[in-house]
């Protein structure tokens, strides 16, 4: 309620929060004690995180100890300067902000949130934002549904709702002679993400068997697509042209 009422009391909360970051530390018994850290929900969730990545890696190779205890032991080592034994990538300590654009531009106090957290203020989240070591990715949602339909060129992989989004709407293979069901298919970009630029999205999106997306590059072969009609053709090196149209999910009308 105080969110969709005072905004501004809701930046004002957290910033007070903010100011209040600490360490403590508490003995206990049996030679134990705990050290905890108040700080923004983003820095310890991207904090935990990479203690939780160095942790697992670690697993692979040490079986003497369970999960909990390595990422203590990573915990420690961190602080203390010493090295875990393996290295992880920048990434793995990220946290992804979610920010409609209105939001992002100032428009709008509303919708910003932290995966695994929640809602944040909207002024912190352009904070974030903001900051120099902040990556930015585009993501086009469908206003109907929310569901995202364009990562844009920043990631090769599908998430699961595009993949499914194909599966559902093509159901097989789009390879004319080709009955092999869509969820057991690769997801192809259909104008190649590395050569042509081309996005990860419905829009250049195909299910290819993994036999016929190799030979969608194949020498003296050509592959049409239109994912918007579901019209495929493909030419074959002796210049023969199969083509198919899926049928409709629903009867248009």
């Amino acid at each position: 309620m105080v969110k969709q009422v005072d905004p501004g009391a809701e930046t004002a909360a957290a910033r007070r929060a903010h100011e209040g970051r600490k360490v403590t530390l508490d003995h206990g018994v049996h030679a134990q004690s705990r050290i905890a850290a108040d700080l923004p929900s983003d820095i310890d969730s991207a904090a935990y995180a990479r203690v939780d990545a160095i942790a697992r890696k670690l697993r692979t190779s040490d079986s003497s100890r369970n999960l909990d205890q390595l990422r203590a032991d990573v915990f420690a080592d961190l602080l203390l300067g010493n090295d875990p034994g393996v290295t992880v990538p920048q990434s793995a300590a990220m946290v992804y902000l979610h920010m409609p654009i209105d939001t992002a531009l100032s428009m709008s106090e509303t919708g910003a949130s932290i995966d695994g957290i929640g809602p944040i203020p909207a002024a912190y989240a352009r904070e974030i934002m903001t900051n120099p070591k902040s990556l930015w990715r585009k993501v086009l949602c469908d206003p109907a549904t929310g569901n995202p339909v364009d990562l844009g060129r920043s990631s090769y992989r599908p998430n699961s709702t595009i993949r499914k989004l194909v599966e559902v709407r093509d159901r097989m293979c789009v390879v004319p002679w080709c009955r092999r069901p869509a969820r057991h298919c690769d997801f192809d970009h259909h104008h190649e993400w590395a050569i042509d630029q081309g996005s990860t999205s419905t829009s250049n999106a195909a299910p290819r068997c993994r036999r016929h997306h190799r030979l969608k590059n194949a020498p003296g072969w050509i592959h049409s697509y239109d994912p918007t009609h579901g019209t495929s053709s493909v030419t074959t090196p002796l210049g023969v042209t199969y083509t198919d149209k899926r049928e409709t999910v629903l009867e248009p009308r």
